[in-house]
């Protein structure tokens, strides 16, 4: 092989993934590492060790270069693409002050006044517009506010708050720089304009963190250093070996499905469940709650999000599926796989059982408040009809999500795109036709997030001049699953005449236990 290869290192919440794609955009070699050393301090807290973090990249990149050292001459350029809201505190040093606290950690603190003019204006004007309780609610979950209410030893040393991919950035190349696609999370970020504020305003404020204390910011694409001898010496990896931005794992999913119209929805199946699209426009599908950078200069993706997704088939195999995990180990095939021939043997619907797949809260749709819940059980349901409304729950979720998106855009949605471990189910992907009522079309590769990344690689390298001409060359349609129209049917008048209706009815119940339990 004498063609050009691109370095990607995928970093989610379950594994690290190092990967090299070829120009055509075909996966040529990859290792993976699993993350399993997460630390709880408390009932829904979680954290991550941030060497740990760092050991565990380190590693994924060595097993690539033991098993294809030959091809390690062809790679002109790489970039990193991590989970999305994972936050890090360091010094001036880059090194870490604490554990990072993780996007799926739920501890809330009592913020600290609002101290800048613009700030108790912004806390003002938020409850004359009926959005206050959205506000509070984001203070309270902003993790800088709880480390400098909880830790203010460790928060008089932060120079800098970073995500996961600004901390291993610094780590590869030195540098506090970071991807603007790559700050979602509670930072003071201004993602109208796709830049951090210049001074003190009342994102800042509501947040705790100081312009000061943030990194540069660049597009996607752009040169953001080469790598350190010393970080070559840790990886394995060439020393100065050319490293460029990327994005958040799910903008360069999107990336990597190729999803570049508003019409086109692509659907993440990933342990937080996602409807996408791309738009050049800013919109806001829930009011407050932004649109997030592309992993393409100058757009942006609408996001309705579940936020434990497919994160419940985890829970349901934990729970239910015994049977399932020791059959996997015996025949050498997946647990999930063997749920699916259970569940492709329900009818469609599940004979009438419906879940609400809200097994963690929202922010504003749905509210703090909201709970899961399951209806319709009668003496005929079966563990495979509660897998099955499971996966059929979180596609009508993300259908209702479609709807917000498309009311704003004014786009209507023509197909789908479906990436994320749940896409290779083929009962997953013929449900997502059959609820949405259009075609749901998989990706060439599993590894979208890992495509997209290496997308923003080839571009910065010069590779191919454009974003458009490297997704045409490097992206491809796989398996396609039309709607049935019978199907269709029965799902339409269930999400109608039913799922619709299930969260605000039973929202007011849900705000009782809410203010019980919190």
């Amino acid at each position: 092989m004498n063609e050009p290869l691109f370095l990607t290192i995928d970093y989610g919440t379950q594994s690290v993934r190092a990967m090299l794609f070829d120009l055509k955009g075909e996966l040529v070699a990859k290792s993976q590492v699993p993350l399993d050393r997460y630390v709880y301090p408390q009932d829904g807290w979680v954290e991550y060790r941030p060497s740990d973090y760092w050991a565990h990249l380190c590693d994924a990149c060595q097993r690539l270069k033991a098993e294809h050292e030959h091809l390690f001459q062809h790679i002109v350029s790489a970039s990193l693409t991590t989970q999305r809201g994972t936050q890090l505190w360091v010094d001036e040093q880059g090194r870490a002050l604490r554990n990072a606290i993780v996007w799926l950690d739920q501890r809330e603190v009592v913020p600290p006044p609002l101290k800048t003019p613009a700030g108790k204006v912004m806390s003002a004007l938020s409850g004359l517009v009926g959005a206050g309780e959205t506000f509070q609610y984001l203070r309270r979950q902003a993790e800088s506010n709880w480390v400098r209410v909880h830790q203010r030893d460790i928060w008089q040393q932060t120079a800098k708050v970073l995500t996961l991919s600004g901390f291993l950035t610094h780590k590869l190349v030195g540098r506090f720089v970071d991807s603007y696609a790559a700050q979602v999370g509670y930072f003071p970020f201004d993602y109208r304009r796709l830049r951090y504020p210049m001074y003190n305003n009342w994102r800042c404020d509501a947040v705790g963190i100081s312009p000061e204390q943030l990194p540069e910011v660049v597009a996607p694409g752009t040169l953001l250093g080469a790598i350190s001898a010393e970080a070559a010496r840790d990886t394995g990896l060439p020393e100065n070996m050319r490293w460029y931005a990327a994005a958040g794992d799910k903008a360069c999913e999107i990336l990597g499905a190729g999803c570049l119209e508003e019409s086109i929805g692509c659907l993440s199946y990933g342990t937080t469940a996602t409807i996408n699209t791309t738009s050049t426009r800013y919109l806001e599908p829930i009011a407050l709650l932004p649109s997030y950078p592309a992993a393409i200069p100058n757009h942006y993706t609408t996001e309705v999000s579940i936020y434990r997704g497919y994160w419940m088939v985890s829970w349901f195999l934990a729970q239910f599926g015994q049977v399932e995990m020791q059959a996997s180990h015996e025949q050498g095939c997946s647990p999930e796989s063997l749920l699916d021939q259970l569940a492709s043997d329900v009818p469609i619907g599940s004979d009438g059982l419906v879940v609400l797949p809200y097994w963690s809260p929202g922010i504003r749709v749905p509210g703090p408040e909201a709970r899961g819940a399951m209806i319709g059980f009668t003496d005929k349901h079966t563990r495979a009809h509660v897998y099955r409304a499971i996966l059929e729950g979180i596609a009508f979720g993300l259908k209702e999500g479609s709807a917000r998106i498309v009311a704003k855009s004014k786009v209507p949605l023509r197909e789908l795109r479906v990436s994320g471990g749940g896409a290779q189910s083929d009962v997953a992907m013929q449900l997502s036709a059959d609820i949405f009522g259009i075609p749901a079309i998989r990706p060439h590769t599993t590894e979208t997030s890992g495509l997209g990344a290496a997308i923003c690689a080839a571009v910065g390298a010069s590779q191919y001049s454009t974003f458009p001409a490297a997704i045409a060359a490097m992206t491809r349609l796989g398996s396609r699953f039309e709607p049935a129209p019978s199907a269709v049917k029965t799902y339409q008048y269930l999400y109608e005449g039913v799922f619709r209706d299930l969260y605000p009815k039973l929202q007011p119940l849900y705000r009782n236990l809410y203010a019980r339990s919190g």
